[in-house]
């Protein structure tokens, strides 16, 4: 059975820089949502970003994120999604397309304290280095703080999953 490792935390904690390492030291494929999002769909963004606008374009890329690594794992190549899985509901949805098409699921669990990880977008945006994608500002922060559910011990904690709280 091919694995998929879903990387949760939420905005700043660093998911996909961990991604990034994790991959290369197992020879997984990396689906970071930012990289399809950004170049697919910024040039169109609307100013101010609205939510609806942006979740429609995630969904379409998810779907087809999701049939690659389905044809990944027919190849016994594990995948790393960086999705960002910042509510239950969603990591329940990846979940269940993983199951049924037969992948066992880890989930690593980037956990940061929202402080430090406020700080990491903040520098993040003024380095605007290779992780960055587009600017968030604290607005844009906080409303996806109000929408972030941690995930719980039994969540990460299954088939080998991880809680990694790296240094600030």
């Amino acid at each position: 059975m091919a694995q998929v490792i879903f990387v949760v935390g939420c905005t700043g904690a660093g998911k996909t820089h961990y991604a990034r390492t994790l991959a290369d030291e197992i020879g997984a494929l990396r689906f970071s949502i930012d990289e399809w999002t950004m170049p697919l769909f910024g040039p169109d963004m609307p100013e101010p970003i609205r939510f609806d606008w942006m979740i429609e374009r995630i969904n379409r890329c998810e779907a087809v994120i999701f049939s690659l690594v389905q044809q990944a794992a027919t190849r016994g190549c594990p995948a790393i999604l960086d999705l960002g899985f910042t509510t239950k509901a969603h990591r329940e949805k990846f979940r269940a397309l993983c199951a049924e098409a037969g992948l066992s699921v880890a989930v690593h669990f980037v956990d940061v304290p929202r402080e430090t990880r406020w700080q990491r977008v903040e520098q993040r945006n003024r380095a605007k280095g290779e992780t960055f994608a587009m600017a968030v500002d604290r607005g844009m922060f906080d409303f996806m703080e109000g929408m972030w559910e941690p995930p719980a011990f039994d969540e990460w904690q299954q088939n080998g999953g991880l809680r990694i709280s790296p240094e600030a």
